[in-house]
């Protein structure tokens, strides 16, 4: 009876031993970027004892979707559950026999030792300065000292007080010494076990039953938002002969907690999201008193296009048509395959990236390509005397765009910004590639051709303007150029074109298109006028 007592206590004794968690720490193997958010995988090996073991998996994000977590092995076992943490505190977490936290240790141990001497000594000299100080009364009251005796003990004190002065300065420069390393010993305790520069907090904890004693070999993955990529553009146009070479980039950003040391990244242009269910409509009641309207989900509303707040056309540019050329660029973009899945395009890259968790934008280039485009130049001189370089891009869905920040290099030089927006139900990707400054233009009112006079009841303003367009480049240009009429939206008001040079019109908006092919060094006048009638006795503000 005894015997079988001793041995029960022993199986339970056992048992709690093996239900001490077990700490290990992830590899972090591989992750998958997306616009807001990523997925990180794991991987982390562990010793398993029989029956029902808690492991807990550190370098973990510090946040992450606990409805995210998937969990695999390599062996056969049970995972009775998983579950995120980054608060888990346990007395077993700090393994004492680890031979690098012992090191760090034992070290910290003689410093303390040396500190403690040197605090012994300084308050010793301390103290000894103390007793000089208080004796340095010679003689009593009553008795006199003779001038060989007081100068001999002026000297003893004098070389002896500054000998401790001395002493107590250097022994508190070697306080401040031992002090910073002791500091320095302290703060390599936080990642002395691991090897790691970088902790998390994060942790996954996994209950696990096992039949059997195994080392076992466990794959993570979950989805965080403390990590995101953006893409962004480099345009280079070194001539309007010439194609567009368009430089795809990523800004890798993330803030998890854990340094992604040679991993694998995959760019993916989808977004993680928690509610795919599908908007439908209900009733939209009427009703004088409270308007009544429900909808089920959340339906956006439609996009609207992005225009440069420069540029503003309407009509197709013409065209110079460029072929394409292969260019050569030895760039993280060699080694990243493209693919457009159903839903996204993802950018898979074959070399291992190193990417700390500082909050800093990593850049990774994405993609290199050779961009047939056409080019043309664009002008409202009403608005803004610039012309304006417009590339567009035919049939641009076979590129992979995305919307993002684009910077414009033509002719060799950083021209600004632009934005590209790929989301447009044209067939053409019209891009503002900068102003030209080698095409001047200037925009005058013919004065002798303008001004007011009086018919009648009614008040005539005439209008007539100039514009010149001088080319000053080596190559021949296609220009469109705008400007614009007012139009009456009052029976008493009309309006009368006097001179149109050949433009093309539009009535509806009330403007005028001239397409204008001009030569290197050459100049191109053109001229238009207007005249407006309206009763004399009212004032058009806005004429």
């Amino acid at each position: 009876m005894k015997k079988t007592l001793l041995f029960l206590g022993f199986l339970s004794t056992f048992q709690l031993i093996a239900q001490k968690p077990v700490f290990v720490t992830a590899k972090t193997n591989a992750v998958t970027l997306y616009l807001n958010g990523a997925e990180l995988s794991h991987t982390a090996s562990v010793g398993l004892q029989k029956g029902t073991n808690e492991i807990v998996i550190k370098n973990i994000s510090n946040q992450l979707d606990d409805n995210s977590i998937r969990v695999s092995s390599n062996k056969p076992v049970t995972i009775l559950s998983a579950a995120f943490s980054n608060r888990y505190y346990n007395e077993y977490e700090v393994d004492p026999n680890s031979v690098l936290l012992k090191k760090v240790q034992d070290s910290i141990v003689l410093i303390n030792k040396d500190l403690l001497s040197v605090r012994n000594t300084i308050e010793t000299e301390q103290q000894t300065i103390q007793l000089l100080d208080k004796n340095k009364e010679i003689g009593g009251t009553n008795s006199g000292v003779n001038v060989l005796e007081l100068s001999k003990i002026v000297d003893y004190y004098r070389q002896k007080r500054l000998e401790i002065a001395n002493n107590i300065n250097s022994l508190q420069e070697k306080e401040q010494k031992l002090n910073k390393t002791l500091q320095r010993l302290q703060n390599q305790l936080t990642f002395t076990e691991s090897q790691e520069e970088k902790i998390s907090n994060g942790k996954i904890v996994l209950q696990v039953m096992s039949d059997y004693a195994q080392t076992i070999q466990f794959d993570l993955a979950y989805i965080t938002n403390l990590a995101a990529w953006s893409p962004f553009y480099e345009i280079e146009a070194k001539s309007v002969d010439q194609p567009l070479h368009l430089t795809t980039k990523g800004k890798v950003v993330q803030n998890t907690g854990v340094d992604w040391k040679q991993v694998k990244l995959s760019l993916s242009s989808t977004q993680p999201n928690p509610n795919n269910a599908i908007p439908y409509f209900s009733q939209w009641v009427l009703s004088f008193n409270q308007p009544y309207r429900r909808e089920y989900g959340n339906v956006p509303p439609p996009p609207t296009p992005t225009m440069n707040k420069n540029i503003a056309y309407d009509k197709q540019l013409e065209e110079v048509q460029v072929t394409s050329s292969k260019k050569i660029s030895q760039t993280s973009a060699n080694y990243t395959a493209v693919s457009e899945q159903v839903l996204s395009v993802n950018f898979d890259i074959s070399i291992p990236y190193d990417i700390y968790s500082n909050g800093k934008a990593h850049t990774v280039a994405l993609s290199e390509q050779d961009v047939p485009a056409s080019f043309s130049y664009y002008a409202a001189p009403k608005l803004n005397k610039d012309a304006y370089l417009i590339a567009q891009i035919a049939d641009y869905s076979q590129y992979n765009l995305l919307a993002g920040e684009a910077n414009i290099v033509f002719e060799g030089m950083f021209v600004g910004k632009t934005f590209l927006d790929p989301a447009s139900t044209k067939d053409t990707l019209e891009v503002a590639l900068g102003v030209d400054k080698n095409v001047i233009i200037k925009r005058e009112k013919v004065s002798e051709k303008s001004g007011n006079k009086v018919l009648s009841g009614y008040k005539e303003s005439a209008f007539t303007y100039d514009i010149s367009v001088r080319n000053n480049k080596k190559s021949a240009i296609k220009l469109v150029l705008k400007d614009q009429f007012p139009i009456s939206a009052d029976k008493e008001v009309t309006v009368e074109l006097t001179e149109v040079d050949r433009a093309k019109l539009n009535s509806d908006v009330g403007t005028l298109t001239w397409e204008l092919e001009i030569k290197p060094q050459e100049t191109k006048k053109i001229r238009f006028g207007y005249k407006v009638k309206y009763p004399k006795d009212k004032t058009i503000y806005n004429l």
